[in-house]
């Protein structure tokens, strides 16, 4: 289901739509579209709902174009040049609607954009057609499967930038999560760890020319280290941009890695290791926790500190397990 997608010399990410009001001063308030009754902030990456107790996948993007009915309309476009990777049109199946999936090679990783809530996707885009960077993909909606449902005044594109973790998802989901439906296949959210996207556009902004996808994912902070008594990972191979050099490792052989985990689940750092560095006798073993950087961002639901023990939660453990399947 990989496929190969269209690569671009130095391509990075456009917006996809015509709101670029974020890179205005004070312009946060024009770009993001909070949730019912609540400001801008939580149309945001990140602890942002719920008290900060529940994770946004992506950014809520408004809408700037209405028809006579105050339905949106504004074109959804291509963030970068890729191919279609899943597209599902029917918006009961999910709280995303009608949502498509794009496949890019950025810096020479493989990289996902989401584009969730659609009215509507472009007649004849289904997996493996290629789309150019701009190329219009669909029209802004509010379509969900949610009991609430998205009002005309809050109608807005929910957009990610993701990375895939694993090619064989559908393979432990049916062996983890026993009874419970997939009906996306490896593109259940589960199997997608996201970035910041509005984080990205300002950095691309800030760095110009010298804006590195993959500097960009390795420089991402860790809020726990996870060591794998494993060589057999799916991510090194399918991410080696985010292998750290170990001269330990490289002189006397890899016997596992450590992941270095944002709070999403997200490994932006491995570092290969050697058995001298692997303690215990467990396959999977939490190293260290950065505390400071757990604050403020505990809807990740990675670890929990039993005592004066840190201890990853069933979400952690589930995204580890998923990561090394």
């Amino acid at each position: 289901w990989v496929g190969m997608a269209v690569a671009v010399a130095g391509q990075s990410f456009q917006f996809p739509t015509g709101n670029r009001t974020l890179m205005e001063s004070g312009g946060e308030a024009r770009f993001f579209q909070g949730t019912a009754g609540k400001p801008w902030m939580s149309g945001q990456f990140g602890c942002v709902r719920s008290e900060g107790r529940q994770f946004h996948e992506g950014v809520d993007i408004q809408a700037l174009q209405r028809d006579a009915r105050g339905e949106p309309t504004d074109a959804v476009n291509a963030s970068a040049a890729g191919t279609v990777a899943y597209v599902n049109t029917r918006s009961s199946l999910s709280n995303y609607g009608n949502y498509l999936v794009l496949r890019h090679q950025i810096d020479g990783m493989e990289v996902y954009t989401l584009y969730a809530h659609l009215r509507s996707v472009r007649e004849g885009l289904k997996s493996g057609v290629a789309v150019q960077a701009g190329e219009r993909i669909g029209t802004l909606g509010r379509t969900a499967n949610t009991q609430q449902g998205i009002s005309k005044d809050r109608a807005h594109l929910h957009f990610e930038i993701n990375l895939v973790v694993n090619d064989r998802y559908g393979a432990w989901h049916r062996t983890r999560l026993k009874g419970m439906r997939n009906d996306h296949g490896n593109f259940n959210g589960r199997n997608l760890l996201g970035l910041d996207p509005a984080e990205v556009f300002q950095e691309q902004s800030r760095l110009g020319a010298a804006f590195r996808f993959s500097e960009y994912v390795r420089t991402r902070p860790v809020v726990a280290r996870v060591a794998v008594r494993d060589t057999q990972i799916s991510w090194v191979k399918r991410y080696p941009q985010l292998v750290m050099a170990n001269p330990v490792a490289a002189r006397e052989g890899i016997a596992g890695y450590e992941l270095g985990l944002s709070f999403n689940g997200l490994p932006v750092r491995v570092v290969p290791r050697a058995a001298s560095e692997l303690k215990g006798s467990g396959k999977v073993r939490l190293v260290e926790v950065d505390f400071a950087e757990l604050q403020g961002h505990g809807c990740g639901k990675l670890v929990f500190k039993r005592g004066q023990v840190w201890t990853l939660l069933p979400h952690g453990e589930d995204v580890v397990d998923l990561i090394i399947y």
